[in-house]
């Protein structure tokens, strides 16, 4: 059980897929819209993997019922309605760009129904912004078409430019022109490493890119030099310990068959210094909620000052610092 000082504190979450928060029920509303037949039962059997792979396709899969503007309100009002359930007063939200750009859509019209969404939640008192993201194997081109759709949107409440998908695709050096045009739009920059790839992955990142925040990174665990640099630089690990364990990421780190929560290295990374904010990356996917996720960290034996302390940081290393002192 959650000390209630903790469960009742208002919350942040900084790595969140907005595609990946669709749940069976929204994703039948979106085939209906579509004129196809599914039942929730049938989204669940999709939303079952055995590796990263197999997680990659079912986002594949459930990406293409996303087609037109209404359904990215309809996806967006659904996200908002779970954060406010679990006290989420702010959220740096990830959309696939990249995925809307493979698909031939206009980002910018499906983002303009995001954000009139997202503006009837703020009287609410929950606060949206969000991420570009480019899809790492689709290559180094496509990447920097996902910074000129962030420049043609031209809208304040994006605050950084990512790249997610398969770390293992396409190397890191590839995407220094991306992101080094990300920052000449004042973008903050991040990545997704370490989560199936390897420490070098991390390092590549902070070295090449000079990201600020990592996506999951917990392959920093078997790098004691590269857990000293992250603690020493203040570069936040965005950790999602149910998604590690549903994509085979976290027994492909501590290579083992499969890995328990029991197993995660997230008190081992927060007590070496590293900035670490806790996060569900795509919870209808992995059947998780923010609120789970602190329940497993309580688990995994931290103290009730150091879940505090957990759910600081994720105001600490937000990209907009006026929410830095909400959960104090």
């Amino acid at each position: 059980m959650l000390p209630e000082s903790v469960a009742s504190l208002p919350k942040a979450e900084l790595h969140l897929h907005l595609e990946g928060s669709i749940q069976p029920s929204t994703v039948c509303a979106l085939t209906a819209r579509h004129g196809i037949t599914l039942t929730e039962e049938e989204v669940r059997r999709r939303y079952a993997y055995t590796n990263f792979l197999e997680f990659l396709e079912a986002f594949k899969w459930v990406t293409s019922f996303l087609r037109e503007p209404q359904d990215y309100a309809l996806i967006t009002h659904d996200l908002a309605e779970q954060l406010l359930s679990q006290r989420v007063v702010y959220a740096e939200v990830t959309i696939s760009i990249g995925v809307m750009l493979l698909r031939k859509q206009r980002p910018e019209r499906n983002f303009e129904a995001i954000l009139r969404t997202a503006e009837g939640f703020k009287s609410r008192g929950l606060r949206l912004n969000w991420i570009f993201d480019a899809v790492r194997q689709f290559g180094a081109e496509a990447a920097m078409r996902v910074v000129e759709a962030a420049k043609q949107c031209g809208s304040k409440s994006i605050v950084a430019f990512g790249i997610g998908g398969d770390e293992l695709s396409v190397h890191t050096q590839e995407f220094l022109g991306a992101y080094d045009q990300a920052a000449a739009l004042g973008l903050h920059r991040l990545i997704h490493a370490g989560e199936v790839g390897g420490p070098e992955k991390i390092r590549e990142a902070v070295e090449i890119l000079g990201v600020e925040r990592i996506g999951h990174g917990i392959a920093a665990i078997n790098d004691p030099a590269l857990m000293d640099l992250l603690a020493h630089r203040r570069i936040p690990l965005e950790i999602c310990p149910v998604s590690n364990i549903r994509t085979g990421a976290l027994a492909r780190q501590l290579r083992q068959t499969e890995a328990r929560i029991e197993d995660h290295p997230l008190p081992a990374l927060f007590r070496h210094g590293i900035p670490v904010v806790l996060s569900t990356d795509d919870p209808a996917m992995f059947r998780t909620t923010l609120a789970e996720e602190y329940v497993h960290a309580h688990r995994l034996g931290m103290t009730e000052n150091e879940l505090k302390r957990l759910a600081q940081m994720s105001f600490d290393f937000a990209f907009e610092q006026r929410h830095s002192q909400i959960a104090r």
